[in-house]
């Protein structure tokens, strides 16, 4: 009996033992778990911001700042920002780890090519080939250019930069025609009285049509009704 009451006092004395350092390694996981999750902060979005302002961000939620020497072409974010980071907005990390960001050089810049004398389409396709922006389109209107041509760029030509505005001749209201309807006339009156009126007149097809003679115009290009003025192509197809 007395040896059945010791064996009964070891095993309780046994289980209180056990239940007591599972409680420990309970409390001891929570109380680490606690700790880990007060170590972590959330990084803060630091793209768009200044050095300063990231730094500043950083440092409030106990995150160093590591600035990367190599920077990154980008038309939106001004040069000098965060364009981009590393952990990204968002992501949970401990404190004292270090976000590296990269800044914006700004938009690409490249060499401005000369679009001056050029019709304002070719002064487009031209910018564009060359990956340069058209920054502004501003008119004049003067006798002493042809029309719808470009009489200055800012910046010149040769200059590196991102974008050019570029000053392009309109003609004056006085010289704008309304094309007339020259179906039906002949080709050889209507070239010469356009050629006197300062237009540039070519014969671009002769084409057989019944019951017309030869050299009525049959077609032309721009349509009547269309707004003209000197220097401008005309073409027309006559009969034969």
């Amino acid at each position: 009996m007395a040896f059945s009451s010791r064996v009964w006092g070891v095993g309780k004395a046994l289980l209180l033992l056990g239940a007591l350092g599972a409680t420990y390694v309970l409390f001891f996981a929570l109380s680490m778990r606690l700790a880990n999750s007060a170590r972590e902060v959330a990084v803060p979005p630091l793209v768009g911001r200044s050095v300063n302002q990231a730094r500043a961000m950083a440092d409030d939620q106990g995150l160093a700042l590591r600035v990367e020497d190599a920077r990154r072409d980008d038309p939106k974010v001004p040069a000098g920002h965060v364009v981009a980071q590393d952990p990204p907005a968002g992501r949970t990390a401990r404190r004292q780890r270090t976000v590296k960001v990269w800044l914006s050089a700004g938009p690409a810049t490249t060499t401005a090519p000369a679009v001056i004398g050029e019709s304002e389409r070719t002064a487009r396709l031209r910018l564009q080939a060359a990956g340069v922006a058209v920054a502004s389109i501003a008119e004049v209107r003067s006798d002493e250019a042809p029309p719808d041509v470009v009489v200055a760029q800012v910046p010149e030509a040769g200059v590196r930069t991102s974008q050019v505005a570029v000053l392009v001749n309109r003609a004056a209201e006085s010289r704008r025609h309304l094309m007339p309807d020259l179906i039906g006339t002949s080709g050889a009156r209507a070239a010469e009285v356009l050629r006197q009126l300062g237009f540039r007149v070519s014969v671009v097809g002769e084409q057989p049509y019944p019951g017309v003679g030869p050299g009525i115009v049959l077609r032309q290009h721009p349509q009547a009704g269309f707004q003209v003025t000197p220097g401008q192509a005309i073409s027309l197809e006559v009969s034969r």
